[in-house]
């Protein structure tokens, strides 16, 4: 019985888990500071009571396929640094969960501070990046890197 040898680590995996892990973290730290109410956080975001009061009214459901979508990533980038074909899975549960939770934000009435510019833009590059991580991490896994 033969047995299959990993391939040799490439550097960029190291360097593409480590910015996806950052990244992913900081949409962790996103996501903890807003369900948790933290006043300072939205001040420091640019955003204030009404922006509280609008992501405070999500539906469970809503703040379930937000917490799928930016854990599932965080969990991905985990995965990748630790060699684990399972990061491909995880990168793809994380982007079913932020397409169910942009649906919803972009089916409400949000606060004018958080329509257009920048609060347009985030959609679209979370959601490019999230496909992005998956693609590599299935690329790593078809070169025998991630088992």
């Amino acid at each position: 019985m033969a047995t299959q040898t990993p391939a040799r680590t490439p550097a960029h995996l190291w360097a593409v888990g480590i910015v996806s892990l950052l990244w992913n973290g900081f949409g962790a730290c996103d996501y903890a500071m807003s369900e948790l109410g933290n006043a300072a956080w939205f001040r420091m975001m640019g955003l204030g009571e009404p922006e509280m009061a609008y992501v405070a009214a999500f539906p469970v459901w809503a703040v379930a396929a937000w917490a799928v979508g930016v854990w599932g990533s965080l969990l991905g980038s985990v995965l990748l640094l630790l060699h684990s074909r399972h990061a491909a899975t995880a990168f793809v549960v994380s982007l079913l969960g932020a397409l169910i939770s942009f649906a919803y934000q972009l089916s409400t009435e949000a606060p004018a501070s958080m329509q257009g510019g920048v609060a347009a833009i985030m959609p679209v590059l979370v959601t490019i990046l999230i496909l992005a991580q998956w693609y590599y991490a299935r690329r790593m896994t078809a070169a025998g890197v991630l088992t």
